[in-house]
């Protein structure tokens, strides 16, 4: 795998010219971000060695390269899942492609369902820690390279980061949740059985992504930071018919405050 991640790496960086210092994963509730940063260079995931391929509605597939206020970026416009049928070696090997170009932070964010019956659909949490019940992707044969063996999960996800975050969201008067949340394989949404598990074993929500990156992120010692949109609630009382098209139209509404979120935070660095 360090052979094909140092191949990709070398052909992005033949291709671009350019050395980010900062990895956005541009999940669900994110996509605006883009409009936001000056464009240098894209590329498809298609035309880049040993990518996988984006097949989530929403998720468009692109590589983007560009300034973000005066942080140099690279944003990953679509991500990859577990329930797509990739490994979770596949869907970490981006996020090991970005540190071999340079990055020293990682953003991430995503939309999950709130089982914190303090949450409301459109709510905005930050994760402060996560409960992965999807196969941990730092199994099977270990490169030094990437860090140790046995790395510990304290403070997975930046206080700095997060302090930062609270600042900026109290400036601009948006309310932020903290929280813990679950990653599950997907792609079928919770019962109500298990979204009273989640809540008993310390869930506040429960998703299909994020948490795979950022183990082999801070494995690899660079700073995480995650939020999340909470766009249906898996709360006695409160549980609805959840559909995709359902999650998007909840994260659109949410994105501009996600996004000044971000952009803030990136250019406080």
């Amino acid at each position: 795998m360090l052979e094909k991640i140092k191949e990709t790496a070398s052909y992005i960086k033949k291709k671009t010219d350019f050395q980010p210092e900062v990895g956005i994963v541009l999940g669900t509730g994110l996509g605006g971000l883009v409009n936001e940063i000056d464009i240098h260079y894209e590329r498809d995931y298609q035309a880049i060695p040993n990518f996988p391929v984006s097949t989530v509605e929403g998720h468009k597939g692109k590589l983007i390269f560009g300034l973000l206020g005066k942080k140099k970026v690279v944003a990953m416009q679509g991500r990859f899942h577990y329930y797509e049928g990739y490994t979770v070696h596949q869907i970490t090997f981006p996020i090991r492609v970005l540190k071999q170009l340079g990055i020293n932070y990682l953003f991430l964010s995503n939309a999950s369902g709130g089982v914190n019956p303090e949450y409301n659909i459109g709510d905005l949490m930050v994760l402060e820690d996560h409960i992965n019940l999807l196969p941990n992707p730092l199994i099977g044969y270990h490169h030094e390279e990437f860090g140790p063996r046995f790395p510990d999960m304290g403070n997975t996800y930046s206080p700095e980061l997060i302090a930062r975050a609270e600042q900026i969201a109290a400036k601009h008067d948006i309310p932020l949740k903290k929280g813990v949340y679950t990653a599950t394989t997907g792609p079928t949404y919770e019962t109500a059985s298990e979204y009273r598990y989640f809540r008993i074993i310390g869930s506040d929500t429960v998703g299909m992504s994020t948490v795979p990156e950022t183990i082999v992120a801070h494995q690899m010692g660079i700073p995480c930071f995650a939020i999340s949109i909470i766009t249906d609630l898996g709360v006695p009382g409160k549980i609805e018919k959840i559909t995709h098209e359902g999650v998007q139209e909840v994260a659109e509404r949410a994105e501009e405050k996600m996004t000044r979120i971000m952009k803030e935070l990136i250019e406080s660095l």
